[in-house]
C-alpha cells in the first residue's frame, strides 16, 4: 500500500493518492488531473475510484474531468445527488482496492452528505482515514455549508458532534488523519500548520474531541467566532454538484497571447477585469490604470475567490514571464474560468507601445513613524477581524477596513482625504490599494511591511490579546 498527500499550499488543501497491488484512489482530486493520470501510468498503475468526501466550497475538485479521462467511478456518501453519473455509497460501504479496503462512514455536519473514508491495510486493520472537512487537525469543519437545506447551522453541528463521536472517535488511536484541509483554509477557525496527523493526538488536543464535552458545549464553541464564509463558496459548492467546463478547454482559452492594442480593446469590447499577478513591490512601481493586484506569491485562489464576485467576470492577465498558464489554472481551481488571455511582453511591452501606467505611493515604517502624529493622518488597517482585535496601532484615526469586506466598506471613506494603508506584512494591503485606486480613491500610500514592521519601529500599539482568548 501506498499512500501520498499531494498538497496545494495556495489553497491549504490536500488530495490523496492511493495505491495498492497497480489499483489507485484518488480522494479530493484539483481541478487540474493530468498530473494523476502522469503518475498512474509512471508507476503502472490504473485509477479505479475517485473518493469525495463532499461537496467541496472553497474548490473546484477535479472529479469530473478525471472519471471522463480514466473512466473511475466517482464515489460520494450517503445523500449526495449530482447532476452526473456517480456512485452514491451507503453507509458502511466497502470498496476493494488491490489488496486493501476502504469503508464509507457517513459522517454529515459540514454537509449533509460529508463522509469519511477508513482504509484498512491487507490484514484488515484499520489503518488511516480521510476525513475530508470533517475532522482538522486542531480543529473541525465549519457547519454553515450545505447547500439549499432547511437545517440550521445550529442542526449541523449538532449532527458533526455524533459523526465524530459515534464514526471516528471509536476508531484506534494509531490510525493516521489525512484531512482535507490545514491552516490558512477558510473551511475552519483555527486549522493546524501540521498536514497528516494521528487520531490518539487529535482526541487528547483538539478542543472538538474533548471527551467530557456535552452536545451543547459543542455547538456553542465550534460555532463561536466563526466569520461569514467567503462569497464564491456557495458557488464553487454548486460547480462541484453540477459539473462544469473541461480544465483543457479553460486553460487553451486563458492560454491566448495579446498585443498591447489587442489587450486594451479587449478589456473594453468585454468588459474585463484586468488581474494583476506579480509581486506586489512590482505592481506597487508600476501597473495599467484601473488594475487589480492579487499576486501569485500570496494566497491567491482564495482572495480571487472572496474579492472577485462573479465567477463568470472575464479577465484579462498580467503575469510575470513563464506565469501564465499557472495563473490561468490556480484561477480555475476556484471557478473563475474566463480569462480571455494575457498581455504578451508583460508591462515592459505596453510600456513600449506608448501607454499610461499609473504607481502606488509606498514608504517604509520609519518615514511612517515621523509622520504619524500628523492632524490630516489616516489609517487603514486591512487585517482579519481576529488580527487587528488581537493588537493593533494607538489612534483615533485608525481604521479597521478588513480586506475581505472593502466592496461593502468603500461609504466609510472619503475621496477627498489621505489615507495610509497597512496589512500584517504587504501583500494584503497592496490588493487593498488596487482596489481603491480602481474605484477613484487616489490619495492612498502604501506602508511597506505591514503591522510587523511598525510594531518593530516602535509606533503606539494596543495590549496583545490571544486571538483564542477572543
Amino acid at each position: 500500500m501506498n499512500i501520498e498527500q499531494l498538497y496545494t499550499g495556495c489553497l491549504a488543501q490536500g488530495a490523496y493518492y492511493i495505491e495498492s497491488d497497480g489499483e489507485i484512489a484518488i480522494v479530493d482530486p484539483l481541478r487540474e488531473t493530468q498530473q494523476y493520470i502522469d503518475k498512474a501510468e509512471k508507476e503502472n498503475g490504473t485509477i479505479k475510484y475517485i473518493f469525495e468526501t463532499h461537496f467541496h466550497a472553497d474548490f473546484v475538485s477535479g472529479h469530473v474531468d478525471l472519471a471522463k479521462k480514466t473512466g473511475a467511478t466517482i464515489v460520494y456518501g450517503p445523500g449526495a445527488k449530482t447532476d452526473y453519473d456517480i456512485h452514491e455509497a451507503k453507509d458502511g460501504e466497502v470498496f476493494k482496492l488491490g489488496k486493501i479496503t476502504i469503508t464509507v462512514l457517513h459522517t454529515p455536519g459540514h454537509t449533509l452528505e460529508s463522509s469519511t473514508y477508513l482504509v484498512k491495510d491487507e490484514q484488515g486493520k484499520p489503518h488511516a482515514i480521510f476525513s475530508g472537512d470533517t475532522l482538522f487537525l486542531g480543529d473541525v469543519g465549519r457547519p454553515d455549508l450545505a447547500i439549499k437545506n432547511n437545517l440550521t447551522k445550529e442542526d449541523l453541528a449538532g449532527m458533526l458532534f455524533d459523526s465524530l463521536r459515534e464514526k471516528i472517535m471509536t476508531l484506534p488511536d494509531d490510525v493516521i488523519v489525512y484531512p482535507a484541509h490545514g491552516a490558512g483554509s477558510a473551511c475552519g477557525k483555527n486549522l493546524s500548520k501540521e498536514t497528516i496527523g494521528v487520531l490518539g493526538d487529535q482526541k487528547k488536543n483538539n478542543y472538538a474531541l474533548r471527551e467530557d464535552m456535552s452536545k451543547e458545549e459543542f455547538v456553542k464553541e465550534v460555532l463561536e467566532g466563526m466569520p461569514p464564509p467567503p462569497q464564491y463558496f456557495e458557488k464553487n459548492a454548486m460547480m462541484n454538484k453540477m459539473g462544469y467546463t473541461d480544465f483543457d478547454t479553460v486553460l487553451k482559452h486563458g492560454d491566448n497571447p495579446l498585443s498591447p492594442e489587442e489587450f486594451e480593446a479587449l478589456a473594453n469590447q468585454e468588459g474585463a477585469l484586468v488581474l494583476d499577478v506579480r509581486t506586489e513591490s512590482d505592481f506597487v512601481k508600476a501597473h495599467i490604470p484601473n488594475s487589480i493586484f492579487i499576486g501569485l506569491n500570496g494566497s491567491f485562489a482564495p482572495w480571487v475567490g472572496a474579492l472577485i464576485t462573479d465567477l463568470k467576470q472575464p479577465i484579462l492577465l498580467i503575469t510575470p514571464e513563464g506565469k501564465e498558464k499557472e495563473a490561468v489554472t490556480r484561477l480555475s481551481r476556484v471557478g473563475y474560468d474566463n480569462t480571455l488571455g494575457y498581455l504578451k511582453g508583460g508591462l515592459e511591452a505596453w510600456k513600449a507601445a506608448g501607454k499610461d501606467v499609473e504607481h502606488v505611493d509606498s514608504i517604509d515604517a520609519k518615514t511612517f513613524k515621523e509622520r504619524f502624529n500628523e492632524d490630516d493622518l489616516h489609517v487603514l488597517d486591512v487585517r482579519k477581524d481576529g488580527e487587528y482585535d488581537s493588537e493593533h496601532l494607538k489612534g483615533d484615526h485608525v481604521q479597521h477596513f478588513a480586506l475581505d469586506y472593502i466592496n461593502d466598506q468603500m461609504n466609510t471613506i472619503d475621496k477627498d482625504e489621505n489615507y495610509y494603508i497597512h496589512c500584517a506584512g504587504g501583500y494584503r494591503s497592496v490588493i487593498a490599494a488596487s482596489i481603491l485606486k480602481a474605484r477613484g480613491f487616489d490619495n492612498l500610500t502604501n506602508i511597506e511591511g505591514g503591522f510587523g514592521a511598525m510594531k518593530n519601529s516602535g509606533l503606539p500599539v494596543t495590549d496583545y490579546v490571544c486571538p483564542t482568548t477572543l
